[in-house]
């Protein structure tokens, strides 16, 4: 990240960063098994007995701005230029951003024993995940000195926030059917990181002089810099050891008599680990910025901050967590018509952020013909804001591929945005600016998983170790 400030302003179209998708929950495909670790993958008589993505990016890309900044930021980025009339300068108005992204370029699973149902896989994903709160003053300085009174002390109007980060995960997971109603899963995971920001700004003052084309500005706060050797370049997204971490996914699903599917998931409790090289920065620190009125005036605030920010380091390590989440679901199929063509199988979803205060449900609602799924999502947040998405999935015992959007106005309406300069919507604020974008494509080939009483090459008949252990624990074992 080359300029603090002003990605901090523009993050919601520079960051990729962990999305949900709940569109993909209990439609048994490859990508719901390793994020939903009891989930399965195979059907025995129907799959064959290997899963693969074969190189092809399974991703989910998700970001939402919100806030009086949404129409400056849309102007910034479409027309290179600012709007900032809907900002509301000394009213203490602050804008939120939040964006994410999940990349699974390698998705490997194995059917491995029949009379546990047990599977077991390996992946590896590219994650990223980040949040920033800033003021609509932040917005307004990189515009000049037009928004603000000349002379006039202001405080507190640039106490702002943002973190980041992006690492690897590698992962083995493993999941086995107890008996015929409760299914567990695991999911063990290496991280390697990437890098790591974190910027909180915990107090501000600012005088504008519009005769010197001035500000005086300071800040305090710190600011958390994970260790690169040198500039940031392309090679340092390649997977190191220089930032190790781990995480943990544990799934449970029960099926009731009444075939109400309840399923339980604690997602990527873990953390990671910065180098000992990285770096702590406490800053308290002023200095004046100049030409303010010029075209270059975004690097002037950018080397002045950069400056401000970037002394009194401590040296040494550091640990943040990742964006683990609690979620539960209950799940149950319907045939809509009497020959048993039309499936509807709703899922009503409560994910619940870990280490933050995101809260999110949703309800999906795919209906299947034949191979052909059709799927609505609509979800609901703690910021009370209401998604609709739609995703297309043409789904076989052997193939698995989808497209879609959780946030489906708002991703076209962007999308539109970005192409027609002369739309109306660019300088125009609503309930929130948002994208998601997710795709995926999986294969099985091998043998099919066949039942031992069909089967012409028969499968191991043991428990798996997890059933084995379940068995002896509850006196289930014959």
């Amino acid at each position: 990240m080359k300029k603090i400030l002003l990605v901090l302003c523009l993050l919601f179209f520079t960051v990729k960063i962990f999305a949900q998708q709940f569109s993909q929950y209990n439609t048994g495909s490859l990508y719901d098994s390793f994020e939903n670790p009891s989930q399965r993958a195979f059907v025995p008589d129907t799959s064959k007995k290997y899963a693969t993505n074969y190189l092809f990016p399974n991703f989910n890309f998700n970001a939402f701005l919100s806030g009086d900044g949404q129409a400056t930021l849309k102007n910034r980025a479409f027309l290179n230029q600012y709007n900032n009339s809907a900002l509301k300068i000394s009213q203490g108005r602050y804008n939120m951003a939040n964006a994410s992204a999940n990349v699974y370029f390698v998705m490997f699973k194995t059917f491995t024993s029949f009379n546990g149902d047990a599977e077991m896989g390996f992946s590896w994903q590219g994650k990223a995940e980040g949040q920033a709160l800033f003021s609509d003053e932040t917005l307004a300085a990189f515009n000049g000195t037009q928004s603000f009174n000349s002379g006039v002390p202001y405080a507190n109007i640039f106490n702002d926030n943002y973190y980041y980060q992006t690492y690897h995960q590698f992962s083995f997971t493993y999941r086995e059917k107890f008996n015929e109603q409760f299914f567990f899963g695991v999911k063990i995971s290496a991280l390697l990181g990437i890098q790591y920001q974190k910027l909180d700004i915990t107090g501000s003052k600012a005088v504008y002089t519009d005769a010197k084309d001035t500000a005086g500005v300071a800040l305090k706060g710190v600011y958390y810099d994970s260790y690169i050797p040198g500039h940031f370049i392309s090679r340092d997204y390649l997977p190191t050891f220089r930032n190790p971490g781990a995480s943990i996914s544990i799934g449970t699903t029960y099926i009731t008599e009444d075939k109400f599917i309840l399923q339980g998931n604690i997602k990527d409790l873990g953390f990671i680990h910065w180098s000992s090289r990285s770096r702590v920065y406490n800053f308290n620190n002023s200095t004046v910025i100049k030409g303010l009125s010029l075209p270059q005036r975004e690097d002037s605030i950018y080397n002045k901050v950069y400056g401000l920010i970037h002394k009194n380091p401590t040296v040494g390590s550091f640990s943040t967590p990742i964006d683990g989440r609690a979620e539960l679901s209950i799940n149950k199929s319907f045939w809509i018509d009497d020959d048993n063509m039309f499936k509807y199988s709703p899922t009503l979803i409560a994910s619940k952020e870990l280490f933050f205060p995101g809260f999110v449900a949703g309800l999906v609602n795919p209906v299947q013909y034949d191979k052909y799924v059709l799927t609505l999502t609509t979800t609901y947040d703690d910021l009370k804001i209401f998604n609709l998405g739609a995703q297309f999935m043409i789904k076989t015992p052997n193939l698995e591929w989808y497209i879609g959007s959780d946030k489906l106005a708002q991703t076209i309406g962007l999308a539109s945005e970005a192409f027609n300069k002369n739309s109306p919507g660019i300088s125009q604020n609503s309930a929130y600016t948002g994208a998601n974008f997710f795709i995926g494509f999986t294969m099985k080939f091998g043998p099919v998983v066949e039942h031992p009483m069909n089967a012409s090459v028969i499968p191991t008949g043991e428990k798996g170790f997890l059933g084995r252990l379940w068995g002896r624990l509850f006196k289930t074992n014959n």
